[in-house]
């Protein structure tokens, strides 16, 4: 299937970084009123996009970027994306829709139960492939993972309230049944989930 392109990232903006610092929070209760294509491509971007030629948003231990992200779409979550499971390709700004159908209450019920994963109109999954990352170097890589996951999710944060939006970190989940939701490889590992939507 042809990749879903999505509108170039603002590289400007009206909140100062400041800002955003200071009203930052953990949002759990999220509008199901659908976001906008360029507001998910923004986020995105902030998480994994290209800012100087093949360098991504994040910084990456000896660029060896092992960071994989998936968007679960909801039911009229985002204005002209059908709901699904997507998997998003940094080099071409766009998204691969990977499975059909609206997986939330799946991706939810392997995360506790966390109602807010059903709820908000777009989940974000960052999972990892450690091996790109500690074939350089060895097991230490596996934190240096762990360092550029965080990045993003502060990067999501930030962004995310720049445009009006909320996230909340969530960690607490079954890995396997994530990784079956996501249908992913066995090397790839799911390290975050990140609902995302407007505050109710």
């Amino acid at each position: 299937m042809n990749p879903i392109p999505l509108p170039p990232p603002a590289t400007r903006g009206t909140l100062s970084v400041e800002e955003a610092v200071a009203r930052r929070r953990s949002l759990r209760s999220y509008s199901p009123q659908a976001l906008t294509l360029a507001q998910l491509g923004q986020v995105l971007w902030a998480c994994q996009g290209l800012t100087s030629g093949w360098k991504r948003a994040v910084p990456s231990a000896g660029a060896t970027y092992p960071l994989e992200l998936y968007v679960v779409v909801g039911k009229d979550g985002v204005e002209g994306l059908a709901e699904g499971i997507y998997h998003y390709e940094p080099e071409g700004h766009a998204l691969h829709l990977l499975t059909s159908g609206d997986k939330r209450a799946e991706l939810a019920a392997a995360a506790l139960n966390e109602r807010f994963l059903r709820e908000a109109p777009v989940d974000l999954v960052v999972c990892a492939i450690y091996e790109r990352t500690t074939a350089q170097y060895g097991k230490r890589g596996e934190m240096y993972v762990h360092f550029e996951v965080g990045h993003i999710g502060q990067n999501v944060h930030l962004q995310a309230l720049a445009l009006g939006l909320g996230t909340v970190m969530v960690g607490a989940f079954d890995d396997e049944e994530v990784s079956r939701v996501l249908g992913l490889e066995k090397a790839t590992r799911p390290l975050y989930i990140m609902p995302l939507g407007r505050p109710r």
